[in-house]
C-alpha cells in the first residue's frame, strides 16, 4: 500500500512539473516585444537606382506648376536591354516584362504617365518636339513606347555634393558681404578673378551670337554652339557640350534673311558714328579707375579716423577764433588804419589768398567725405 500511495503521489508531481511554464529571461521578452523593421520595397529601390543612373536619359518639365523629371518610354525600354543588371534588384520579378515592370511601377504612384501639351506643331516647326517643355496627366496609365513620357513621382536623395554645397553658399554669400574689409591683396586677387570670368562668359557668348548670325544669314542654319549655357537648371555634363542640338525648324526665306543683315550692318554702322572719342573714353577710363581704386584702397581704420575728424574738426576751430578774439581785444588801437589809405594792389592779393584758402578748403573736405 505504501508503494502504491508513493507511486500516485509521484505522478501527481509530475503533471505539476508539466503544466508548469518554464522561466522566461528578460532578454528573450524584448526580443519578442521588438517588431521586425519594415523591409524597404524592391520596386522603390529599382525605381531609385534607375533614376540615380545616368545612361537614363530624361529632362525637365513643367506639370500642373510643379517642375517634374521625367523620361521617354522607348528610352526606358532601351535602357533596361543594355543594362540587365539593374533588374537583378527586383528578385523574382526580374523576368517580367519592360511593360509588366513599368504597369508595376504606375500602380505603385512610382512614376506618372504624361503628355504633351501642345498636340500641334507650331508655326515654323516641321515636327513636334522630341522634349516637350509643358505636360499634363494622361488619362490612360499605362506603359506605352509610342510617344509617352513618364515622370517620377518620388523625392531624390539628395548627394553628399548637395549637401556641401547647402552648407557651402552662405559661407560664400557672408564672404561676398565682408569683401570691403579684405586686405588689399585679397580684393586685387577677387576683383581681377572675376573680371576675368565675366569677361570670358561675355566673350563666348557674343562668339556664338556671332556664329549663329552669321550662318543663319548665309546658309539659313540656326547652329546655336553651347545650346544649354541658358538654361536655368541643367546638369553641369549638359552646361559645357559643346554641339550644337540638330535644326528642327523650318528655313527661313531669303528675304527676311537680307532685311535682318541689314538691320544688322546699319545698327554696326550707327554704333561706330555715335561711339566715344579719344578724350571722351580717357575721361572714362580715369573715372572707373578712381571708383576701383576707392573701393580697393577703403578701409575701416581710414573711415573710423575720417569721421573722428570730422567730429573734432568744428570744436577745433570754435576754440581757435575764440583765442585769437580774445587776444586782440586787449591791443590798443592805433592809428595807422585811420591815416594810410586801401592800397587796391594788396586788397587783390588778400581776395586771392582768400579764394585760394576757401578752394583747398573744398578740396580738403572733399577728401575727408570720399574717406569716410
Amino acid at each position: 500500500m505504501a508503494g502504491k500511495g508513493a507511486k500516485a503521489t509521484a505522478a501527481k508531481s509530475a503533471e505539476k512539473d508539466k503544466g508548469k511554464k518554464a522561466p522566461v529571461s528578460r532578454s528573450s521578452r524584448a526580443g519578442s516585444q521588438e517588431k521586425p523593421a519594415p523591409k524597404k520595397d524592391v520596386y522603390q529601390l529599382f525605381a531609385e537606382k534607375v533614376r540615380d543612373n545616368k545612361q537614363l536619359e530624361s529632362r525637365w518639365a513643367i506639370m500642373q506648376e510643379t517642375r517634374v523629371e521625367y523620361f521617354r518610354g522607348k528610352d526606358f525600354t532601351t535602357f533596361l536591354k543594355n543594362h540587365p543588371e539593374v533588374r537583378e534588384i527586383l528578385g523574382p520579378d526580374k523576368d517580367l516584362e519592360v511593360e509588366d515592370i513599368v504597369n508595376t511601377l504606375l500602380s505603385k504612384n512610382l512614376v506618372i504617365r504624361c503628355d504633351r501639351v501642345w498636340k500641334t506643331v507650331r508655326p515654323g516647326k516641321k515636327k513636334l518636339s522630341s522634349w516637350p517643355a509643358h505636360l499634363e496627366i494622361h488619362h490612360e496609365q499605362v506603359f506605352t513606347e509610342n510617344d509617352g513620357f513618364f515622370a517620377w513621382m518620388f523625392l531624390k536623395r539628395r548627394t553628399l555634393w548637395q549637401t556641401i554645397l547647402s552648407f557651402v553658399w552662405p559661407l560664400f554669400a557672408l564672404a561676398v558681404c565682408l569683401f570691403p574689409v579684405y586686405p588689399y591683396q585679397c580684393k586685387i586677387v577677387v576683383l581681377y578673378s572675376c573680371a576675368g570670368a565675366l569677361l570670358f562668359i561675355v566673350s563666348i557668348l557674343l562668339l556664338r551670337a556671332a556664329i549663329f548670325g552669321i550662318l543663319w544669314v548665309l546658309l539659313g542654319k540656326r547652329v546655336w554652339f553651347f545650346p544649354n549655357i541658358n538654361a536655368e537648371e541643367t546638369t553641369f555634363r549638359e552646361l559645357v557640350r559643346f554641339w550644337p542640338e540638330k535644326d528642327e525648324g523650318e528655313r527661313p526665306k531669303w528675304t527676311s534673311r537680307l532685311f535682318y543683315a541689314t538691320v544688322a550692318v546699319l545698327v554696326i554702322l550707327l554704333l561706330r558714328h555715335h561711339a566715344p572719342d579719344e578724350a571722351a573714353r580717357a575721361r572714362y577710363q580715369k573715372k572707373v579707375s578712381n571708383i576701383i581704386d576707392d573701393v580697393l584702397e577703403w578701409s575701416p581704420k581710414l573711415a573710423l579716423s575720417g569721421m573722428m575728424e570730422k567730429h573734432t574738426g568744428p570744436n577745433a576751430t570754435e576754440t581757435s577764433n575764440h583765442t585769437s578774439g580774445t587776444g586782440s581785444s586787449h591791443v590798443p588801437p592805433t592809428n595807422e588804419g585811420k591815416t594810410t589809405k586801401a592800397d587796391p594792389d594788396m586788397d587783390s592779393q588778400t581776395n586771392s589768398d582768400e579764394i585760394q584758402d576757401g578752394d583747398e578748403y573744398g578740396d580738403d573736405m572733399r577728401t575727408r567725405f570720399s574717406e569716410v
